[in-house]
Parts: C-alpha cells; structure tokens; sequence
C-alpha cells in the first residue's frame, strides 16, 4: 500500500479519527494500536504522532467527536425548535428517546460498553471520562438548579436509567427477550421511551 501524506490538516486528522472506528469495529478495542490506525487512514504513523501526540489524545478526540457517544448538541438538534421551551418532564423523555435512538445506531459503542464490564484498559478510562463530561453537560443544558432543588431524585433517577438502557443494550447483542421485553425490536424499545415519558411526566411535573 502506498502512503498518502495530505497537505491539509483538519482533512487528515478527520480521517484519523475515522479510522479509529474502522479499526475497533474489525480488530475490537484489544488490538487498537498506532499502526493498524496509520494503515487503515493510509498515512505515516508520523502524522498520528504531530497531530495527536500518541494514542491516547487520538482515542481522546475519537471519542469526543461524537462518533462513540452522541453529543448533548446531537440530541439537542434531534428535538424540534423549542426544546427548551417545553417543560421539564417533556424535555426529560424528549432526551431518552434520543439517547435510544442514538446508541442504538452506534453497535460499536454497545460493543465497547460490553467490554468495560469485563475489563478495563486505556479506551474504556477514556471513554469513561468523556461520559462524565457529557453527563455534566447534560445536566446544565436541560435542566438548571432550580429543577434539582425542587427534585432531589432527579440526577440518581437518571443514571439509573442510562445504566439501564446501556444494560439492555448490551444484552440484546446476545438475547432477544429481556423479562419479557423484545430488546431486539423497535416495538420493545417504543416500550421503553414511552414507560420512560410517562414516569417523568408522573415525577416531574407534580
């Protein structure tokens, strides 16, 4: 194979990080290395070193680019115009229904949360950091103080859940039913966005 240098930065590191995500979905996050990402982008493993100084700022950036985890704006522009205008519990099972729909559309992230139950390594602390830092931003986007003033079981409630949805999500790569729950299908999952928006709307608006 023959290696490209591009002249243009911002392209070259976009294809970088791209293929980060091409070399965990086919090698699985054991083997993820320098070299097999500098083959797959097809430049020199020079530019992985200039442009991210090692391998894990590059699994930094990969995972922050919205390719691993969806960012809060994504869930955010899925919502219509005045999502911000609607109430607290609209807004709450607004974000979950996005957040299914995001992660289940990114089979390499559940494969990578099934692989931190197990064991950790230097991508799984990664990806753990960046989670905190979405959680955080989550937080300060659709909701403010006042909201958790006024429900204390707001921020408990809701790591439960996105533990609970990433559990589920992990046991459908496997099973099909979950306590009589289809995991696998669209209808199951319907289930769960709905049980989720009419608890919020029971807890959030009272």
């Amino acid at each position: 194979m023959t290696i490209q240098i591009p002249r243009n930065r911002d392209l070259t590191a976009a294809k970088i990080i791209e293929a980060v995500g091409c070399v965990l979905a086919r090698d699985g996050f054991d083997k993820i290395g320098i070299n097999a990402i500098a083959r797959e982008a097809g430049v020199d493993k020079v530019l992985i070193y200039r442009y991210f100084e090692g391998l894990p700022k590059l699994l930094s950036a990969w995972a922050a680019s919205g390719a691993f985890w969806p960012t809060v704006q994504e869930l955010i522009d899925a919502g219509p115009p005045n999502l911000m205008a609607l109430s607290l519990a609209d807004r709450y099972a607004l974000f979950f229904d996005h957040f299914i729909d995001s992660l289940r559309a990114r089979p390499l992230t559940v494969a990578i949360l099934a692989g931190e139950i197990s064991h950790r390594n230097v991508l799984t602390e990664i990806v753990e950091e960046q989670r905190e830092r979405w959680g955080e931003e989550v937080g300060r986007t659709l909701a403010v103080a006042s909201d958790y003033e006024a429900h204390p079981e707001l921020l408990p409630l809701t790591n439960v859940l996105i533990a609970g949805v990433q559990n589920l999500l992990i046991r459908a790569r496997s099973i099909r039913f979950f306590g009589g729950l289809d995991i696998q299908s669209d209808e199951g999952w319907n289930l769960v966005k709905m049980s989720i928006g009419v608890m919020a709307r029971k807890l959030l608006n009272s």
